[in-house]
């Protein structure tokens, strides 16, 4: 998968980026840089997040969550999407996730 990058300006959450979970091992890798002054988390679900009958349920990364400074971290298993949620602050966030296993064009 060729990198993958979304941001977002005050609070609100990003567009959900779909994961492939049936790549074996699952591995994804993100970082998020932060411009301005910002609060945001890194969130993921396991809901099939093209249904139009399922609302997804959205949990927190158990670590880059209600950050304030540039981070980085993973996902060694499998998830249907990840995104960027900004709870506080008029800055942006950009968060740009790759998946290992995937070819890229």
């Amino acid at each position: 998968m060729r990198p993958i990058t979304q941001s977002q300006t005050g609070a609100g959450s990003t567009t959900a980026v779909p994961m492939d979970q049936y790549i074996s091992p699952f591995n994804v890798g993100f970082g998020v840089v932060v411009s301005g002054a910002v609060t945001y988390t890194v969130q993921h679900t396991f809901d099939n997040i093209f249904s139009s009958t399922v609302t997804p349920t959205w949990f927190n990364h158990p670590v880059i969550a209600a950050q304030t400074t540039n981070q980085d971290g993973n996902y060694a298993f499998p998830v249907t999407a990840i995104r960027l949620t900004v709870t506080a602050g008029a800055g942006t966030a950009t968060m740009t996730l790759v998946q290992a296993g995937m070819t890229g064009n």
